[in-house]
């Protein structure tokens, strides 16, 4: 059993930046692959980005790369998300997952644990 805790969210104007974080529980964190997805009202759950288990590889969303950065500390339990150049487009509840068997880190059903997420909003 993981659980997942998000922080960082907040109201921030465009081209600004926040950091997200993602504190796990549980010893077995390094074998998860971990992930950040997003909501927003109307729409369906959307990956954001992805990073495997021992972070040798980072996967994102067109809409993102570049400007986002997913990382992680395994010592600590924690995944982050850096968000830079942040657009009225990227408001959502973000969430993060833990996947323990990786295989399709941008598909949301192949994750097992879920945060409850934190609202990130954009102003313009």
């Amino acid at each position: 059993q993981v659980q997942l805790v998000e922080s960082g969210g907040g109201l921030v104007q465009a081209g600004g930046s926040l950091r997200l974080s993602c504190a796990a529980s549980g010893r077995t964190f390094s074998s998860y692959g971990m992930g950040w997805f997003r909501q927003s009202p109307g729409k369906e759950r959307e990956f954001v980005a992805a990073i495997s288990s021992i972070g040798l590889r980072t996967y994102y969303t067109d809409s993102v790369k570049g400007r986002f950065t997913i990382s992680r500390d395994n010592a600590k339990n924690t995944v982050y998300l850096q968000m830079n150049s942040l657009k009225p487009e990227d408001t959502a509840v973000y969430y993060c997952a833990a996947d323990s068997r990786p295989r399709d880190p941008g598909n949301a059903a192949a994750y097992d644990y879920w945060g409850q997420g934190t609202q990130v909003t954009v102003s313009s």
